[in-house]
């Protein structure tokens, strides 16, 4: 029995509390994954898994097991990675789950960057915008703006996520501009079906705060979609800066309400405290930093255009 890989697959089902999902991020079959379990099981003399068709839980001595198993993986990882990088370079896979608003136009560029410098790690990269918990969903790293629910995982700022209502001049000649937040309730919105504040906002004007019940017609996960939406004259949206700012610096996306803004959230990394690729994921979060740490180059452009505030609403 090679007792580390069966450590490891134990580590891996006991997050996943799946030995198909185990199987599944390790790229191995499920008849090697239950081996190396039942194997490592026989070699402690105990269960380690209550199993049955619906459900994989731990049993008593996995739980009082599991924690050092972790730790035992992550150290190993990383004593191996730093020993690579000091003969040769980094290797093997990062898995990384991130958001389309974010990935979609600004990441290409930073991923074939980090690979010219670490040519052989291998990028896994899922992208979708659930908010995910990423032990138990078997990521080294999750890009998201809500933080999942666990109180284990690490979290590290990178940049503010501003939100805009904008519509093209074409819909605004049509239908009118809002010059008051309570005007978007004569006007087609959409909107972002994931925020954590339903419709209900606040918008911050110069002299007070004003709560809106938004009434939008077009609900989506997709951000970018409502960016198309919005160039089709069909409305206003509320999107993130991130996703609008082009569009708005060519002029066929004007900026709505822009003296009134809302607050923003922010991006974040969230990883677990002991990672299996430690190396390769201070490697991947040095290179976001040195990107995307401060202002954003999307809100920069808007700010030094006039069109946006440098100030952050939080």
């Amino acid at each position: 029995m090679d007792r580390f890989a069966a450590i490891d697959t134990f580590v891996r089902v006991a997050e996943s509390q799946s030995f198909a999902e185990a199987a599944r991020q390790m790229r191995l079959s499920r008849s090697v994954v239950t081996a190396r379990v039942q194997q490592l099981e026989a070699f402690v003399g105990a269960p380690l898994f209550h199993r049955n068709t619906r459900s994989v839980r731990l049993s008593e001595l996995g739980q009082a097991f599991l924690r050092d198993c972790i730790e035992l993986v992550g150290r190993t990882n990383e004593v191996v990675d730093q020993m690579r990088d000091v003969t040769t370079s980094p290797t093997g896979r990062l898995r990384v789950h991130a958001l389309p608003g974010f990935v979609l136009g600004h990441m290409a560029r930073l991923l074939q960057e980090f690979q010219s410098r670490y040519p052989q790690i291998v990028l896994d990269m899922i992208v979708n915008d659930a908010a995910i918990d990423p032990v138990k969903e078997g990521f080294d790293c999750a890009l998201q703006i809500f933080p999942p629910r666990s109180e284990e995982l690490i979290s590290r700022k990178l940049f503010p996520v501003r939100r805009v209502f904008c519509a093209t001049p074409e819909y605004l000649r049509r239908v009118g501009t809002p010059r008051h937040p309570r005007d978007l309730v004569k006007h087609r919105v959409g909107w972002y079906s994931g925020y954590p504040t339903r419709e209900r906002l606040a918008f911050h004007g110069p002299t007070e705060e004003v709560l809106v019940e938004i009434k939008p017609v077009l609900l989506t996960n997709s951000v970018h979609l409502l960016r198309e939406y919005a160039l089709e004259h069909a409305g206003i949206v509320c999107v993130p800066t991130l996703v609008a700012s082009e569009s708005v610096l060519a002029g066929t996306l004007e900026l709505v309400l822009p003296a009134w803004p809302l607050s923003a959230f922010w991006l974040s990394v969230f990883y677990p405290p002991t990672v299996r690729s430690a190396l390769k994921l201070k490697l991947f979060l040095d290179c976001l930093n040195e990107s995307f740490s401060g202002t954003p180059p999307w809100d920069a452009a808007l700010i030094s255009a006039g069109l946006l505030r440098e100030e952050i609403i939080e």
